[in-house]
């Protein structure tokens, strides 16, 4: 069974696919100085070009995994996060509460999908 890893870098690489499965690295917003809505934007653009790339989309994320600095910030971050998802195929999904790589980053998404 073959292993793709596209945008390989000594630490990581940005995809990997295997067996049809998806597994991207875990992305965030592109100006961490922004808000928690904003971050979540542009961390789910991030997504939806790498899944485009992957020969992906929205429909075919089959579970997230969303690390949020301060769960203050759920509601606003799942205000974005019920918008980008598309109805009828919300994936598996958990949230937890983490410390950031960096302290202004305030949310990451780490996304496992399958090819469309």
């Amino acid at each position: 069974m073959s292993i793709t890893r596209l945008e390989t870098q000594q630490r990581m690489s940005r995809i990997v696919i295997h067996n049809d499965t998806i597994y991207l690295c875990g992305q965030v917003g592109a100006d961490a100085n922004t808000g928690i809505q904003e971050q979540t934007r542009t961390m789910l653009a991030k997504v939806d070009a790498l899944l485009e790339q992957a020969g992906s989309d929205r429909e075919h994320v089959l579970s997230a995994t969303l690390y949020i600095r301060d769960m203050k910030d759920f509601s606003a971050m799942n205000e974005v996060w019920d918008a980008w998802v598309p109805e009828g195929y919300a994936p598996a999904r958990a949230c937890v509460e983490a410390r950031m790589a960096r302290p202004e980053l305030l949310v990451e998404v780490s996304v496992i999908a399958t090819v469309k």
